[in-house]
This record gives C-alpha cells, sequence and structure tokens, in this order.
C-alpha cells in the first residue's frame, strides 16, 4: 500500500492477497489433506484477505477518486487517509474477527475502537440523517443471549439430526436406483437443509463474539430499540423463506457477498455477475466443487433473473394469486440451490458429475432453455450509478456528503463538521 501508492494500491493488493491466499489454499489440499475439510489457516487468510482488499479499495477511493465518481456507498466508505502500522494491524489481527471474521469495513472499526460508535445518526421520516443526543451506551447483552441460544440449538441441530442427512446419500448406487423422483426431490432438499445449521452456528457465534465486545452497534430503529446487526453474516428467516436466488444470496453470508459486491461487481465493466461468481469461486478455495457450484449459480442467477422480470408482475394481484406464486417460488428456489451447492458439499469432481449425471443436467438444461427463450432486460446497475453520478454533481451542497453506504456510520462530530462545511460552500 505504501510503496505502490494511491493510484494502483488496489489492484496489486488485490491480486498479492488473492494470490497468496490461492498459493495457501493449494498446499492445504494438495499437500496436507485432500478431499477432505478441515479449518486451518486458510480460513483465517480468507477473512484477512477480504480486509486487505477491502481496505486497499477504500483508500484508493478516498485519496484518488473524486467523490463524483464515487457511488453513495463508496462514498460512505471511502477512507481518507493512510492508516498507521497500528491500525492497519488492528483492523485486520484484532481478536474478534481473526478467525471467522465476519468482514467489517475500516471506517467501522476504527469508529468503534476510537469509542464513537455511540454517537451514531438516526434516519429520520424525512430520510435525512438526524443525531441522536442523551443516550446512554446500548447494552448487547440481550442480543448476545439471543445469537447464544440460536448458536447453541444450531450445534445440536448439526450434532444430532444434520448427521442422519447426508448430502453423500444422494449419489449412492441403491438410492438412486431404488428411489422415486418426489423421494429424490425431497430428500436434496432436506439433506442440504440439514447441512446449513454448521454455518448458523460458526457466523452466528462470530457475530455475537462482536456484540459482546460492543462491536456492531447499528443505531436505533423507529421504536427506539439498539440494533446490534452492523456485522452480521446471516438472516436465518429469510434464508429459509426465500422466494428467490436473489432473496437466498442476500441473506446468505452477507458480509462476503458485500465484499464481492464492493470489490467486483460495482467495478466490472463486463458480465459482472460472472466475474464476481469466478472471484467467489476463487477466494473460497481450490477444490473443483466449488467451481461447479459458483458456475452453475451464475446460470441459475441469470435464468431465475429472466424468470422475475418476465412473469412476477403478472402475480404480484390479488393476495391470493401472489400467495400461491410466492409458494411455487420457494419450492423452486430451494430446489435450484439445493442442486446448485451440492458440489460445494461433496468438494471432488467426481461425485459431482455423478450427482448432476443422476438429475440428468435437467436444471442446467431449463436454466439454459430460459436464457434463450425468453427476453433478457438490462440490469438497472449502469443507469443507477449514471444517475447517482449526476444527482451527486446537482445535490452536492444540499445532501452534504451524507451518503453513509450500506455498513458505515458516521459519527457525530463528523456529521457536525459537514454540515458547517455545506454551510460555508452555500455562502461562497
Amino acid at each position: 500500500m505504501i510503496i505502490i501508492g494511491v493510484e494502483n494500491m488496489h489492484t496489486y493488493c488485490f491480486l498479492f492477497a488473492l494470490g497468496y491466499l490461492t498459493v495457501c489454499q493449494i498446499t492445504r489440499v494438495y499437500i496436507f489433506d485432500y478431499g477432505q475439510y478441515s479449518a486451518d489457516f486458510s480460513g483465517p487468510m480468507m477473512i484477512i484477505t477480504q480486509k486487505i482488499t477491502s481496505l486497499a479499495y477504500e483508500i484508493h477511493d478516498g485519496m484518488f477518486r473524486k467523490d463524483e465518481e464515487l457511488t453513495p456507498s463508496q462514498r460512505g466508505l471511502a477512507v481518507r487517509r493512510m492508516p498507521s502500522l497500528l491500525e492497519y494491524l488492528s483492523y485486520n489481527c484484532n481478536f474478534m474477527g481473526i478467525l471467522a471474521g465476519p468482514l467489517c469495513s475500516y471506517k467501522d472499526y476504527i469508529t468503534f475502537i476510537e469509542g464513537r460508535s455511540y454517537h451514531m445518526a438516526q434516519s429520520g421520516e424525512n430520510g435525512r440523517e438526524e443525531i441522536q443526543y442523551g443516550r446512554t451506551e446500548p447494552s448487547p447483552n440481550i442480543a448476545v443471549i439471543q445469537k447464544l441460544l440460536v448458536c447453541g440449538l444450531s450445534l445440536l441441530f448439526h450434532l444430532t439430526i444434520s448427521k442422519t442427512l447426508p448430502v453423500e446419500y444422494n449419489i449412492d448406487e441403491h438410492f438412486q436406483a431404488t428411489a422415486s423422483w418426489p423421494t429424490k426431490v425431497v430428500y436434496l432438499y432436506v439433506s442440504l437443509l440439514a447441512a446449513r445449521p454448521k454455518y448458523y452456528f460458526a457466523w452466528t457465534l462470530a457475530d455475537a463474539i462482536n456484540n459482546a465486545a460492543g462491536f456492531g452497534f447499528r443505531g436505533y430503529d423507529e421504536n427506539g430499540a439498539a440494533r446490534w446487526d452492523l456485522i452480521s453474516n446471516l438472516r436465518i428467516q429469510q434464508i429459509e423463506m426465500s422466494t428467490s436466488f436473489k432473496m437466498f444470496l442476500d441473506n446468505w453470508n452477507i458480509q462476503t457477498a458485500l465484499w464481492l459486491k464492493r470489490v467486483c461487481y460495482e467495478r466490472a465493466s463486463l458480465s459482472p455477475t460472472i466475474q464476481t461468481f469466478i472471484l467467489s469461486a476463487i477466494w473460497h478455495g481450490v477444490y473443483p466443487g466449488y467451481y461447479l457450484t459458483f458456475l452453475t449459480g451464475v446460470l441459475m442467477t441469470l435464468a431465475a433473473r429472466a424468470m422475475r422480470s418476465n412473469f412476477r408482475h403478472y402475480f404480484v394481484k390479488p393476495p391470493q394469486v401472489k400467495l400461491l406464486y410466492d409458494v411455487v417460488t420457494w419450492i423452486v428456489t430451494q430446489i435450484a440451490i439445493s442442486y446448485t451447492v451440492v458440489p460445494f458439499v461433496l468438494l471432488s469432481i467426481k461425485p459431482s458429475f455423478m450427482f448432476y449425471s443422476s438429475w440428468y443436467y435437467c436444471l442446467h438444461i431449463v436454466g439454459i432453455l430460459v436464457l434463450l427463450l425468453l427476453p433478457s432486460k438490462k440490469t438497472q446497475r449502469g443507469k443507477n450509478r449514471h444517475e447517482d453520478i449526476r444527482l451527486s454533481r446537482s445535490k452536492k451542497f444540499d445532501e452534504g456528503e451524507n451518503s453513509l453506504g450500506q455498513n458505515s456510520f458516521y459519527t457525530t462530530n463528523n456529521v457536525c463538521n459537514q454540515n458547517q462545511e455545506m454551510a460555508s460552500r452555500h455562502s461562497s
């Protein structure tokens, strides 16, 4: 970061960190232990890779790019000065997130470390940020206890029920030869449902650890209740009730999804969806199953987007039709997700192809047919970004750079200083 400079540091840091992580993962898989997942040094390396690359992009945005070139989220997360060595090491190696994360932005972390995270702005009725005064420091105890209860139930489920429903049974020769298609579909869903609690346990525990240390406060809701979901990594209810591929991905491994969006999707000029899924596969590791899952995920995401844009508006009203539509899309989404992530669990390429061939690659074929037959609508990403730039120029003085981004909050002093700057700009 220091040697390269702010103009190109994001590119060099991204390539170096991701390349070093890949070397670590190759070493773990093909030298130490192929065929069975083991949690070793590559786990913390994955988190640190996210932090290093995120910080590099945030410094590049804050110290090199012009404000009008940034999206609102990029503007809110931009870092305006180079961190000291102590700040850099503290951000990357703090005890709360060194093992399992989750990822947080550098500005959120520094705000917390400096003790300013409780003096936050809250969204008012008019959409603007209203500074809250006279608040005592909220206690995280209730949030921590609730998350530890979720951890306990998830761990109990994993140690009991999950062991009796192995994903590998989907490729058992006897099961494939004797089971009917409805049985295969139901077992596929149930076995992948049983595989999720271990992730619920790990991510919820990591979130609880950060909350117990006082990190993760996100301000107050409209009822005045403290929110401790600033760096939460999943929303279990939304995951299990997802009625679209996008809804599932938006609520699963949230901080990693935000990282992929910020360093890849928002900045890619060509096929951002494909580039994002490929980056996700490289970051996860070198098992072939990861690449099969994420390449299948590209197809499923594009097909689901095409289906939704072409048909959903026909089923919005009346409520009975909407309910039927939600039930059907929930069933289709859960089956598609389960079908997609089987290689992610099986890891190796041979059993993954055994599973897909036993299903005759049916969802792959359906996805390709959908993309070929249905008219595709352009994503609004480019249009929205152009509008953001135009609005940021026309409303620069009115809004005073108060956009906070998705996961970052300004402190009371920062908001006050910005208001003063805004007033002086108005007068000038």
